[in-house]
């Protein structure tokens, strides 16, 4: 598949989707995905991210950190014994993990509202622990294994503003060059 092919792949996309599938073959492309989508978002931008363990949502927040703006996303992790960690950067960045959560009620009194139409970008770790807390309109990732280093990451887009996020992040020339370097990597839109 050439150049030619992406492009056709990218006018398309401006047409109208809500949901992307791509293919990553190592953690550094996952951070990559991550820090190009990063790079799209604004204040108030919600991501609730979804996988097994181990499937590279931390990573894929390393990459979200670094797009949002935060300086040192190499000490991104998940937070070890509260929920929430706070990161500056050009705009805040929120990260919330929600795996030690054991059911929805405990999530009730963390002021999750408040992050979520706060000043900055929320990304939520197990966001599916969480169902009928999450707001209306977000870009939901799932992350599936595919392989020992391969992974699958479904980006769905939820209301309005998350489908011209994944419209500008289809339509992106880094991603248009990234899949064209890398055409073991690809890309599947519905």
């Amino acid at each position: 598949m050439g150049f030619g092919y992406y492009l056709d792949i990218g006018i398309w996309l401006l047409e109208f989707f809500s949901e992307m599938i791509l293919y990553s073959k190592s953690p550094p492309e996952t951070i990559r995905i991550g820090k190009t989508i990063g790079s799209s978002l604004q204040s108030g931008d919600v991501v609730a991210l979804m996988g097994e363990l181990g499937a590279g949502k931390t990573q894929f927040i390393k990459g979200l950190a670094q797009g949002v703006g935060v300086g040192k996303s190499i000490y991104v992790s998940s937070p070890s014994f509260t929920l929430i960690n706070e990161y500056k950067g050009e705009i805040p960045f929120y990260h919330i993990d929600l795996y030690r959560l054991e059911e929805e009620k405990e999530a009730e009194d963390l002021g999750l509202e408040e992050y979520f139409h706060g000043e900055g970008v929320t990304a939520i770790e197990w966001a599916d622990r969480i169902p009928s807390l999450l707001p209306g309109e977000l870009l939901r990732v799932q992350i599936h294994y595919i392989g020992k280093q391969t992974r699958s990451i479904e980006l769905v887009a939820k209301g309005k503003r998350y489908e011209e996020l994944l419209k500008e992040f289809g339509m992106r020339n880094d991603l248009i060059i990234f899949l064209f370097r890398n055409p073991q990597s690809t890309l599947r839109i519905r």
